[in-house]
């Protein structure tokens, strides 16, 4: 693949942002806070805040592929933005970080240090997926994002324009394929088939009187067998629902259900389902609406579809949105001259 995107891009690529799954993750929230004596915030008592909390941690297990503010709090009043220049007596600041398993990291750099690639980011795939499926508004006034991919699913929380939340699971658009092929002993590719053109998760009185032909798993050639449309829905319809629960399950362990949380953005291959919105919306008790990747990058139509989100979340990344500003001075940033190119590359072949 880099092989490829090196000669169509006639470009020498030296660095890549690297997409990470959420699998088998830690969420984890922490705080740390001073006492300020009626003076007025500046950057030195953030950073004072910083150094005491647990933010430069580091544990040899463990890595911390995502670290950052969510909020501040001074004298009990909550912002969301550094209160500087605000007189105060009490300073608190919340972060939240995700964990991986730090043997995961070291892997996949060994087969990219092999391949002479400098990792330039490790971008979680939730927050990848949702930085090109969430609008500005989305992202400010709370939104659940959900990428039903091919293996996993993940989902993502952004609420006052920060991201809160991340995780994955380790099902996906595939089990539902599989399922389908079991259930009515058909081909795998058959049942993918079904599932895009005759799947869907709400019941239709007809659906019992359409009658679909598919081929049948066996060593003769050219055997077919009959199933009506809500056999096929029967057997789509609990893999969704487990899916959802177990994502709907990840929020309410890290306590959001609380949260007014009225939105629900649907992304990856999985949310091409028919009447997934109107099935998630009820599930969710919230509105819900199917993103397609935000038109920045001037993709070909036919790429520009909900199964790319997190490959292009991976591309818009900007690494500065994310960190901590007070602890690096900022100097001027130099174009990558070899992403330049991959854009260039990817805008034809992607």
């Amino acid at each position: 693949m880099i092989t490829e995107a090196e000669k169509e891009s006639q470009t020498k690529i030296n660095s890549v942002n690297l997409n990470f799954s959420l699998l088998n993750s830690k969420s984890y929230y922490y705080d740390s806070e001073i006492n300020i004596s009626n003076e007025k915030i500046t950057e030195l008592h953030i950073k004072k805040i910083i150094n005491k909390s647990e933010y430069f941690n580091k544990n040899a297990e463990q890595y911390a592929i995502y670290n950052n503010i969510i909020s501040y709090f001074v004298d009990n009043s909550q912002y969301h933005l550094a209160p500087l220049g605000n007189y105060s007596d009490y300073m608190k600041i919340n972060f939240y970080k995700i964990l991986i398993n730090k043997k995961y990291i070291d892997n996949f750099s060994s087969i990219l240090k092999k391949l002479k690639l400098n990792i330039e980011n490790y971008i979680p795939s939730p927050l990848s997926s949702s930085l090109s499926s969430l609008t500005k508004d989305e992202k400010e006034l709370g939104t659940i994002c959900i990428d039903l991919g091919h293996s996993t699913s993940s989902i993502s929380i952004f609420d006052n324009n920060k991201f809160v939340f991340g995780d994955s699971i380790g099902i996906g658009s595939n089990n539902v394929t599989l399922d389908i092929a079991r259930g009515v002993s058909t081909t795998i590719s058959s049942a993918e088939r079904l599932k895009t053109l005759y799947g869907s998760l709400i019941s239709s009185p007809s659906d019992d009187h359409e009658i679909i032909e598919i081929p049948v798993v066996s060593d003769e050639k050219n055997t077919f067998k009959q199933i009506t449309r809500s056999n096929l829905n029967s057997i789509i319809k609990p893999r969704i629902e487990e899916t959802l629960e177990m994502l709907w399950q990840k929020i309410k362990d890290n306590n959001f259900t609380n949260k007014k949380l009225n939105n629900v953005v649907l992304t990856g291959g999985g949310s091409q389902l028919d009447n997934i919105e109107r099935y998630v919306g009820t599930i969710f008790a919230s509105g819900t609406r199917v993103a397609f990747p935000l038109n920045v990058v001037n993709l070909q139509k036919d790429y520009n579809k909900p199964n790319y989100s997190d490959v292009i979340g991976s591309i818009l990344y900007d690494p500065s949105l994310f960190k901590i500003n007070f602890l690096e001075k900022h100097g001027n940033s130099n174009k990558n001259t070899g992403i330049s190119g991959f854009f260039t590359w990817l805008d034809q072949y992607i």
